[in-house]
């Protein structure tokens, strides 16, 4: 198996973004399918690295990247070193992030002979589900989209926060994992209120007319169940795949350890699924 790992690309603004490839290079025109990863997520997380090689054996070409302001850097992609630029990201960003990506895949010469063009999917998760499904509704190169354990919303904010986050300049999202305090800044906000029709989900998935499979665990604590429930009521070509005490990762923690989790192993497994309908 081809593995291109940590390419660096041009990112939307002034930093680059890390993207990983994983193909059988045997020469068939493979679907290209591109993963967004979550709020305080990056593509080394967790089990990220074993799906792709389960992806790339069920015959795609699977890539995955870190968003450029997610907060890691070029010399470290697996830590938040740069807490400036996750404070300065934003949707736009991450929109533009993945469009970057997107016209990568359809443009690098090693590809071209491995991947079909005309079947580019998209795969997200949490926020990144979000992304997805909002990429979809602009751009029609995309045919399939799939999303785990996504937002429904964009605008996820209570009104005492934003008054305080206005007053402050910065709100903190406390990383449970590494315990750093990652700052949020007000222009987070300004951007939402700017880019209102853009960043709306229900708007986006109504315009959807690609097949469109929905993830979601019972148990998420982190996105609620509704959120899938309120997608599919939305979608004219939904489907919903409910995992049963499923939590926000499907069972898997970061680091990761095998084996591989049974209720991440039937999201992967019914996910390729989809994508080879």
């Amino acid at each position: 198996m081809k593995q291109i790992k940590n390419l660096q690309i041009a990112g939307s603004k002034d930093k680059p973004i890390l993207l990983d490839c994983f193909y059988k290079e045997d020469g068939l025109a493979k679907p290209i399918i591109i993963f967004s990863h979550g709020f305080k997520g990056l593509k080394d997380w967790g089990h990220f690295n074993v799906m792709a090689q389960q992806f790339a054996e069920a015959g795609f070409v699977f890539i995955k990247f870190n968003f450029s302001y997610n907060g890691t850097t070029t010399e470290d992609p697996l830590n938040f070193g740069d807490l400036e630029a996750f404070g300065n990201n934003n949707y736009i960003i991450e929109l533009d992030d993945l469009k970057k990506v997107m016209d990568w895949a359809l443009s690098y010469e090693a590809l071209k002979k491995e991947s079909d063009g005309n079947k580019l999917y998209l795969l997200g998760h949490s926020r990144g589900g979000g992304i997805t499904i909002l990429k979809a509704g602009e751009d029609a190169r995309v045919k399939k989209i799939v999303t785990w354990a996504s937002v429904s919303q964009m605008d996820r904010n209570k009104p005492l926060t934003v008054e305080t986050w206005k007053r402050d300049g910065v709100v903190y999202a406390k990383n449970a994992r590494t315990k750093q305090d990652m700052p949020l800044y007000y222009q987070f906000y300004e951007t939402i209120l700017a880019n209102k029709e853009r960043l709306n989900i229900h708007h986006a998935v109504k315009r959807l007319t690609i097949p469109f499979l929905i993830v979601h665990g019972t148990a998420d604590t982190a996105v609620k169940y509704r959120d899938a429930e309120e997608l599919l009521l939305w979608a004219k070509h939904g489907k919903l795949l409910k995992i049963e005490n499923g939590d926000h990762t499907f069972g898997v923690k970061h680091p990761f350890r095998e084996p591989l989790p049974e209720m991440a192993k039937e999201v992967i497994e019914k996910t390729i699924g989809f994508f080879l309908q």
